[in-house]
C-alpha cells in the first residue's frame, strides 16, 4: 500500500471551495478499484491549510493505473482550480511503528 498526501495553502480560493471540490471528486475514487480509502483534514491553527490522504494499493496503481484510467479526467476536472494551491504531493510508504485504533 502507498500514502499519497496532498498538502494544500488556499489563497486563490477559500477552504469551503475545495472541500466542495472534493466532495464532487470523491466520486470518481470511491469507483477507482486502486484507491483504498481517503480523507481530507484542514488544520485547526491555520484553517487555510488542508491536507488530502489518499490510500493506494500502490504507487504503480496509482500512477499507471488510476492516473491512466477512465476515472482520472472527472477527478482532476473536479480539483483542477486548485492545483496552483498544492505545496506537496508525493507518495509515503507505512513503517514501524504504525498503529490504528478504532
Amino acid at each position: 500500500m502507498a500514502v499519497e498526501y496532498i498538502r494544500y495553502r488556499m489563497a486563490a480560493h477559500t477552504p469551503e471551495a475545495l472541500i466542495a471540490a472534493y466532495g464532487d471528486a470523491a466520486t470518481h475514487l470511491d469507483l477507482a478499484p486502486e484507491c483504498l480509502g481517503y480523507e481530507l483534514t484542514r488544520c485547526v491553527e491555520d484553517p487555510a491549510c488542508l491536507i488530502l490522504r489518499i490510500e493506494w494499493t500502490s504507487t504503480r496503481a496509482h500512477l499507471e493505473g488510476f492516473r491512466r484510467g477512465p476515472h482520472f479526467p472527472p477527478f482532476l476536472a473536479a480539483i483542477r482550480p486548485f492545483i496552483g494551491e498544492i505545496e506537496e504531493m508525493r507518495h509515503y510508504e507505512l513503517t514501524d511503528p504504525a498503529v490504528r485504533k478504532g
